[in-house]
């Protein structure tokens, strides 16, 4: 029960980084609409756009979070990657049920989001 409790604050700090990488990933979305309007940018350009977002946004919410946590801070990365991709997937199903992507496209995306955010996490530092 100690333990519980003990953790009780890291939680909260998880859910504030959650919500700095989310207004990150707000910003960076934005930043690449005006650059997809006035650079006519192509699909290729913008899927790899959406795919720096992902992975900066886990960075940052990670690195965010080391520098608030005490100790295991890659594994406090890792479950705000966890965290990130799992809302961003539920957002999804909700915004368009049985649309969901590929295995490769899920895969491939939580791989982004748990190694941004563990990355993160492990270079905070002290």
């Amino acid at each position: 029960m100690e333990g519980i409790k003990n953790q009780m604050p890291n939680v909260m700090k998880l859910l504030k980084a959650l919500i700095f990488a989310y207004l990150v990933t707000a910003l960076c979305l934005l930043i690449l609409a005006v650059l997809l309007y006035k650079l006519e940018l192509g699909e290729g350009q913008v899927a790899a756009g959406i795919v720096a977002v992902y992975i900066l946004s886990c960075f940052l919410g990670g690195f965010f979070l080391g520098r608030k946590v005490e100790n295991r801070k890659f594994l406090w990365g890792l479950l705000l990657g966890a965290a990130y991709f799992l809302f961003l997937l539920g957002i999804s199903l909700i915004l368009e049920p049985g649309g969901l992507a590929g295995t490769k496209t899920l895969l491939t995306s939580i791989a982004m989001c748990l190694g941004g955010g563990m990355l993160g996490g492990m270079l905070s530092g002290t």
